[in-house]
């Protein structure tokens, strides 16, 4: 979700939706808002209320009390149960606390009872209008901000503790409907050299570089993340074990042609992968998954780096899995 705060201060962005049963009093509603260039409909029906209610979406609704046949404490809870959001303003010739009270316990923003002074209606739709778009700002925020608890910042992909929440997702849909799970292991090969020979400033660049190039191959429907370290894990959805070689393969192959350069410093780096998938009919857990995972990427360590592994049971070590990088391949390099 974008926010943009200048698109909601023009007048005639604002859709707002009057409902009154009476066409006079429904022009003398419409009047004022026109004036103000809002963006101003009016309807008479209970039908054509929800129709535009559902297509357009108002930013804010008026209604009446109106007639028994479309009373308007019942629209006013359908719009509530369906688009809470909406602001809805009642206006009504009923000037009795329980009536005011009953509207705005059913749902109501305001109330202003008639008749009413022009100006002070405009003001009051201002008031709301304030009020959505605080509104609106605070989602956003806590939108940014739960990007921020759920990424790293160094390389914009999920961190590890985000990522298993949505790997166990992940294998929870795919047991349903039977559909494979593969997690991928990937650890760039003797990074220590970077930080040895470059300082760590070039280090961080390298890793942000290698983030890009992850993002860079991966689906919208995958999971990539940033393990720890210069280890990252990817969970791929929906592919076979063909398919996750040539990922693997690919993802590779433009690491090892990428030459990373930031200022005067350069290297040329290399990274070795395993992956793990799935078996239909086994109830495994995520960090089972990822084990072997991490077993398939220890065994093309071992096996010269720079090469993709996939899990072989006969050839897993038992190595119990942290909740950070293995430090015997980081001594490795």
């Amino acid at each position: 979700m974008s926010f943009d705060s200048n698109s909601f201060k023009q007048p005639k962005s604002r859709r707002v939706l009057v409902i009154d049963d009476d066409k006079d009093s429904l022009e003398i509603l419409l009047e004022p808002l026109r004036w103000e260039g809002y963006d101003a409909r009016g309807v008479t029906s209970e039908a054509e209320a929800h129709k535009l209610v559902e297509s357009w979406i108002p930013h804010v609704v008026i209604l009446d009390w109106m007639a028994p046949s479309m009373a308007g404490l019942r629209v006013l809870k359908a719009m509530r149960s369906r688009l809470s959001h909406i602001s809805c303003v009642f206006v009504s010739e009923n000037s009795s606390t329980e009536a005011i009270i009953e509207a705005l316990d059913s749902g109501a923003d305001d109330y202003i009872v008639k008749p009413f002074v022009p100006l002070e209606l405009l003001a009051r739709i201002r008031t709301q209008l304030r009020l959505r778009d605080l509104t609106e700002q605070l989602v956003y925020a806590n939108e940014k901000l739960k990007e921020l608890v759920d990424t790293d910042d160094l390389t914009g992909l999920y961190n590890m503790r985000s990522l298993y929440h949505r790997l166990d997702f992940e294998m929870e849909r795919g047991r349903r409907f039977s559909r494979d799970v593969c997690v991928v292991m990937m650890d760039m090969d003797y990074f220590k050299t970077v930080n040895d020979g470059h300082d760590h400033l070039f280090g961080s660049y390298v890793l942000s570089e290698v983030g890009k190039i992850i993002r860079a191959n991966t689906r919208n429907i995958d999971i990539p993340a940033r393990y720890g370290g210069d280890e990252f894990l990817m969970v791929l959805t929906e592919t076979n074990a063909q398919g996750a070689q040539h990922f693997c393969e690919r993802l590779r192959e433009n690491i090892e042609k990428t030459l990373f350069k930031n200022g005067d410093d350069s290297i040329k780096l290399t990274a070795s992968l395993g992956f793990a998938i799935t078996i239909p009919g086994e109830n495994i857990s995520a960090r089972e998954l990822v084990r072997r995972a991490d077993h398939a990427l220890y065994e093309a360590k071992r096996g010269g780096r720079n090469k993709v592994c996939s899990y072989k049971p006969e050839a897993a070590p038992v190595v119990e899995l942290k909740n950070a990088p293995q430090k015997r391949r980081k001594a490795a390099g």
